[in-house]
C-alpha cells in the first residue's frame, strides 16, 4: 500500500530519469534532478533536527520551489509556501500560526528571508548541492504515516484572517489517484500551471506529473494580462492540458483571443474555483470542437477538487454547467436547514466526507471545529464531515449542480434574493462578456460590476425590464476588466471596497 507520496517521483526518477518533469520554458529539471536534489535537502533538515513541522518555502516560482516541497518532506516535515508578491502582515500572520525554525530561500528572496529572522535561513543552491544520507531518509520513511501532515496552505476566510488548511499523505494521494484516472492523464500529458505555488491548485499539475512522468509548466504570470501572447506560449511548448482557474479562460476568450490564434495542441480543458459563464464557455467548445472540456469543483479543506463532470453533452440554453460526480472515495451529502438529507431536486449544503477531507485548519481548532463537523446523519461514531457553506442541487441527470453560496443569498427590502439572478440578468446581452454582483452588508446595497459595452445607465434601463424593482442593484460600474486575486479568481473584497469609496456616477 502507498502511504507516502514521494513513491510517485522514486518510481518515476527510475522509469523516466532524463524526461523534463517541471520547466519555466527557459530553466528545466528532469526527474532525476528533481529526486536528486530533494533527498539532498531532506538530508541537511535532518541533520539539523527538523522533523515533524512547518518549513517555509520563500522562491520564486521555478522547478527548484517544488523540489524544495519534494525535500521538505523527505525530512518527514511539512511545508508552507510563501510568496514575495505577499503583504508583510500576511506573512507575519503565517509565521504566527505555523510558527516555523527554518525557511528555504532562493538568492533572489534570500535577504527577505532573512529579514524574517528565523533560526535558519537556508539557502536552496548550498543545501541541494549536498550528499544524501540514505540511512537517516530511510529512517524516516519507516516512521512516517499517511496521515502525516504534507503542507499547509493558507487561505482568507470572509473575515480575511488567513486560515491554514492542513493536507496529509493519504488525502493527497487518493486525490492524485481520482484525478488522474477521471481525466485521464498520462505520460505525454503536457501541463501549463497556472497558480501560484502558494496554493493548493497546484496539485492539479503537480501530483499527475509525478505518477505518470508528465511534465509541467509554469507559465510567467505577466502572460496572463496578454492573452494572444498566452495562446502563443502554449504553441510553443506544446500544451495539450489546462487545469485553470475561469477567470483565466475568460480572460482569453473575452477578449478575441480565441479568434486570433487557437491554440493547437490543447486537448483537453479543466476549469473550476469559479461559475464559467456560459457566453465565454460557448466560445471555448466552438473553438476547440474536438478537445474534453471538464468542470471541476472543490473547496481547498477537502484537498482541492472533489467533484468533476465531463462535457459529454450539449447543454440547454439556460442550463448551468454541472459539477456531475465526486471523485472515488468521496462522497456528497446536500443537507436541509434542518441538517437532514434534501429532498431529490432539492437545494441543500454540499458537505464532502471521505479521505479528501483534510486535517482542519492549523493552531485553530475553533475556526476548525465551525467547519469540520460530525456527520448529523450518522449518530453511532465519529465521522467528520466537511461543511462548504456552497448550495447545490442534483438536475434531471444525477449530476450535481452548484446553485450559490450560502452568503450569496440574501435578504433585502424583506425580500429574499440570489445573486446569481442579477448576474445572469447583465448577462443576457451579447456585448457583456463578465458580471458579478455582491452585497454591501454595511451600506445594505446591491453592487453590480460588468466587463462590456453598455453605460451603467444602459444596464439599468436592461435590468428594470428583466428584474423586479426590489432586486435592482443600486451601485453600477463599468469596468475594463474584474480585479483577479492571486491565483485567478474574481477579487471580490477589492470590489466590496470600491463600493465603500465610491458614490456611483
Amino acid at each position: 500500500m502507498q502511504k507516502n507520496i514521494l513513491e510517485y517521483l522514486e518510481k518515476t526518477a527510475v522509469r523516466v530519469p532524463d524526461k523534463i518533469a517541471f520547466s519555466t520554458g527557459k530553466e528545466s529539471m528532469t526527474f532525476r534532478e528533481v529526486q536528486t536534489q530533494s533527498r539532498a535537502i531532506g538530508s541537511h533538515l535532518a541533520s539539523m533536527g527538523l522533523y515533524g513541522e512547518s518549513v517555509l518555502i520563500f522562491m520564486d516560482k521555478h522547478p527548484r520551489t517544488v523540489t524544495a516541497f519534494w525535500g521538505v518532506i523527505y525530512a518527514g516535515c511539512f511545508y508552507v509556501c510563501l510568496d514575495e508578491k505577499m503583504p508583510r502582515a500576511r506573512i507575519d500572520s503565517i509565521i504566527d500560526s505555523v510558527k516555523p525554525r527554518a525557511v528555504i530561500a532562493d538568492k533572489k528572496n534570500y535577504k527577505a528571508a532573512e529579514a524574517l529572522s528565523l533560526e535558519f535561513t537556508l539557502l536552496y543552491d548550498d543545501i541541494s548541492a549536498g550528499d544524501e544520507d540514505a540511512d537517516a531518509l530511510a529512517s524516516i520513511r519507516c516512521r512516517q504515516c499517511d496521515t502525516d501532515p504534507i503542507y499547509v496552505v493558507f487561505t482568507s476566510g470572509s473575515t480575511g484572517v488567513p486560515k491554514g488548511v492542513v493536507a496529509c499523505h493519504r488525502s493527497v494521494i487518493d486525490y492524485t489517484e481520482s484525478l488522474t484516472d477521471a481525466l485521464g492523464f498520462d505520460e505525454n500529458t503536457v501541463f501549463a500551471n497556472q497558480t501560484p505555488l502558494y496554493f493548493d491548485a497546484p496539485l492539479k499539475e503537480l501530483m499527475p506529473t509525478l505518477k505518470m512522468g508528465a511534465t509541467t509548466y509554469f507559465v510567467p504570470r505577466m502572460l496572463f494580462s496578454f492573452p494572444v501572447r498566452l495562446v502563443e506560449y502554449l504553441d510553443t511548448y506544446k500544451i495539450n492540458t489546462v487545469c485553470w482557474v475561469v477567470s483565466a479562460l475568460v480572460q482569453i476568450s473575452s477578449l478575441g483571443a480565441l479568434e486570433a490564434h487557437t491554440p493547437k495542441y490543447l486537448t483537453t480543458v479543466a476549469f473550476g474555483s469559479e461559475v464559467f459563464p456560459r457566453k465565454q464557455y460557448d466560445l471555448w467548445r466552438a473553438a476547440l470542437p474536438n478537445a474534453r472540456f471538464f468542470n471541476l469543483y472543490g473547496p481547498t479543506e477537502a484537498t482541492g477538487m472533489s467533484c468533476y463532470w465531463r462535457a459529454d453533452r450539449e447543454l440547454e440554453a439556460d442550463e448551468p454547467i454541472p459539477v456531475g460526480r465526486p471523485f472515488d472515495n468521496t462522497d456528497i451529502i446536500l443537507l436541509d436547514a434542518e441538517n437532514k438529507r434534501a429532498e431529490q431536486g432539492a437545494e441543500g449544503e454540499i458537505c464532502i466526507r471521505g479521505t479528501c477531507v483534510t486535517m482542519g485548519y492549523y493552531n485553530n481548532y475553533e475556526r476548525t471545529d465551525e467547519a469540520f463537523v460530525q456527520n448529523p446523519l450518522n449518530s453511532a461514531y465519529r465521522e467528520i464531515i466537511y461543511r462548504t457553506g456552497d448550495i447545490g442541487k442534483y438536475n434531471s441527470y444525477g449530476e450535481l449542480v452548484f446553485v450559490s453560496r450560502k452568503d450569496n443569498q440574501i435578504k433585502h427590502m424583506g425580500h429574499r434574493i440570489e445573486l446569481g439572478e442579477i448576474e445572469s440578468a447583465a448577462m443576457k446581452r451579447e456585448d457583456v462578456a463578465r458580471a458579478v454582483c455582491l452585497y454591501n452588508k454595511d451600506k445594505k446595497e446591491i453592487a453590480l460590476f460588468y466587463v462590456g459595452e453598455p453605460d451603467e445607465k444602459q444596464m439599468l434601463t436592461e435590468l428594470a425590464q428583466a428584474l423586479p424593482r426590489y432586486m435592482l442593484p443600486s451601485y453600477v460600474e463599468k469596468m475594463k476588466a474584474l480585479p483577479l486575486t492571486d491565483n485567478g479568481k474574481i477579487d471580490r473584497r477589492t470590489l466590496i471596497e470600491r463600493t465603500n469609496r465610491k458614490e456611483n456616477t
